[in-house]
């Protein structure tokens, strides 16, 4: 039997995994039995490194133990402590994935490693080789880097092959947006043009309504991160909850913690409405438009042309969003996807088409490359020559693969080399472009400058460059591949990487449930009233004493009643109920 192939949304706010089931993709459940994974890490008190929705209950009593949204760090140098351990953003990735990895092997019974991932349209080279390195140190052979948007696209594809349709996508989902225009006809889905912003998401829409709620209180938001990180964290969960009532309703209510981030009975309570927060998030709301304008424009397309527009992504719930988008089009936007499962579909059924799986037989994808790439040049200004410049050789959303060659000329009079600088970008000059690495080109003739010279890319469905460069007259020729490893982490440190993966302590997979359960219950001890506090701390005594005697027969007695007082004082997060097809919460 062929190995699986899963498909994985490895988002900034969830995570998800999927696979094609038969002729469905179907979605992986985790450990707590949930389909989305928080993209949280922490390490708990006894040193064991904890992700999900265990991590995200430990970040709100312990943010010095936690950290999340590091997708945003993917492809940049920069490190974290957790309770003295350091982690990388490929690390803590590959931690996400691993727990990914690990619940699709509980599930399915079969030892999982291979996989696609997606990532946001607008992932530059760095982030993209950062993220393979994340699968890498995670046990995975990543078979391909799927664009988010186009993910999407295959989802919707796969549900109606046949019919003949422009789509325009668009993603808000925890960390970035991204906007793809999709050809639709007969069973293939041609990516035209794709647009994206790199940092923007739900994530700041909550962090506005954390920031102006502080305001309100008179403190600000930067400095209360620094002197108050447990009040901050503690708002940013409340915050979240309330952001999520307004897409459901006109008004909602947060309750303002204390300097250690506790909520007593006299805690402040902020009522906010809808329109009051729209007014707060609107510079973060008029920053959605300008991929939209940019992705129709690449496709040379208006917005008449466009037959369904597609949300994607949790963020686009907020019913501000929904109308943003509805006044751009002449047609409402459609959900019928669950906006935050449809990536990892979308990833299932590209795993298929790698897997050869027959039911997408008749399934043929194409992507673009989503910035640029070119080189560094010189240029004459009269007698003048001034360096720096960006010459694009192929141009953001050309259909990839693809291999394009441009003619070049030398400078100088006896040049014999050439140093070719590689970069990606939309910027006239390289200094405000991302620089991808570079090579040098030796064997040119000697003579007056004009030497002609061949440079050619060739861009893959992975986001893997190939620069060949040839000397005209001798046809001498050096070829240079864009290396696939994270800046600052070679194949020693990935195998490094890999080996302090495999040294951390995790708990026992079985133990999942109940380590979610107790830091549920340490979270909502802090904000509940006094009488309620009395009786989570005797429930909680309870079942660790329980845990710690190991009858299994008790400790589920002592879990379900823990689990229901919870429940009574706090809907739990997979209980609560969700409008799907038919609009937003």
């Amino acid at each position: 039997m062929p190995d699986i192939v899963i498909g994985i949304d490895l988002g900034t706010t969830n995570s998800a995994a999927a696979m094609l089931d038969g002729e469905e993709p179907r979605l992986i459940p985790n450990a707590l039995g949930e389909i989305l994974t928080p993209s949280v890490v922490g390490v708990d008190l006894d040193g064991h490194v904890v992700v999900g929705r265990t991590a995200r209950e430990l970040m709100v009593t312990h943010p010095d133990r936690c950290t999340s949204q590091f997708k945003r760090k993917m492809g940049i140098e920069w490190k974290t402590r957790l309770a003295g351990l350091a982690f990388t953003p490929e690390e803590l990735s590959a931690l996400v994935l691993r727990s990914l990895k690990q619940d699709a092997e509980a599930y399915l019974g079969e030892p999982i490693t291979r996989a696609v991932i997606t990532v946001p349209a607008y992932f530059n080279d760095d982030q993209r080789k950062a993220t393979l390195t994340a699968g890498r140190i995670a046990g995975l052979k990543v078979e391909r880097i799927l664009n988010e948007p186009t993910a999407a696209a295959l989802a919707y594809g796969f549900r109606d092959p046949g019919s003949e349709r422009v789509l325009l996508i668009f993603d808000l989902g925890g960390g970035t947006c991204d906007v793809s225009v999709v050809d639709v006809m007969d069973g293939a889905i041609e990516v035209r043009a794709s647009a994206g912003e790199a940092i923007l998401g739900g994530e700041d829409f909550t962090r506005a309504m954390a920031a102006r709620l502080l305001e309100r209180c008179g403190q600000g938001f930067e400095r209360a991160e620094l002197e108050s990180p447990k009040l901050v964290s503690r708002l940013i969960w409340e915050s979240e909850t309330a952001k999520r009532v307004l897409s459901r309703q006109g008004s909602a209510t947060v309750r303002i913690p204390d300097r250690s981030g506790g909520i007593g009975d006299d805690a402040r309570i902020e009522t906010i409405t809808r329109d009051e927060f729209g007014r707060w998030t609107e510079p973060l709301m008029a920053r959605v438009e300008m991929p939209i304008r940019r992705a129709l424009g690449d496709a040379g397309l208006g917005r008449g042309d466009i037959n369904e527009v597609i949300l994607v992504g949790g963020a686009t719930r907020m019913p501000r969003v929904v109308e943003r988008i509805a006044s751009m089009f002449p047609s409402p936007p459609l959900c019928g996807l669950n906006p935050d499962e449809v990536v990892a579909l979308g990833a299932a059924v590209q795993a298929g088409l790698i897997a050869r799986d027959a039911s997408v037989d008749d399934i043929v994808v194409t992507d673009v490359a989503p910035f640029s790439l070119g080189i560094h040049i010189s240029k004459h200004f009269g007698l003048e020559r001034r360096d720096g410049y960006f010459l694009p050789i192929i141009h953001r959303n050309t259909t990839i693969p693809v291999s394009r060659v441009q003619k070049l000329q030398t400078v100088d009079p006896n040049q014999t080399k050439v140093t070719i600088q590689l970069y990606q970008g939309e910027a006239r000059r390289v200094a405000d472009n991302l620089r991808l690495g570079e090579f040098e080109l030796n064997g040119i003739p000697l003579g007056p400058a004009g030497q002609e010279l061949e440079v050619r890319f060739t861009y893959d469905l992975n986001g893997v460059l190939e620069v060949e460069a040839t000397v005209s007259a001798t046809r001498q020729t050096v070829t240079h591949v864009v290396t696939r490893y994270a800046r600052g982490m070679s194949a020693a440190d990935i195998a490094k990487a890999v080996k302090a993966m495999q040294s951390l302590k995790t708990h026992p997979r079985e133990e999942a449930q109940n380590r979610f359960l107790l830091r549920r219950a340490e979270r909502l001890f802090g904000q509940l009233g006094a009488d309620a506090r009395r009786i989570i701390g005797g429930l909680l005594d309870g079942f660790e004493e329980a845990l710690e005697q190991g009858d299994p027969v008790v400790i589920e007695r002592h879990r379900q009643a823990l689990k229901d007082y919870l429940d009574s004082q706090e809907p739990s997060e997979g209980d609560e109920s969700e409008e799907t097809a038919d609009g937003p919460w």
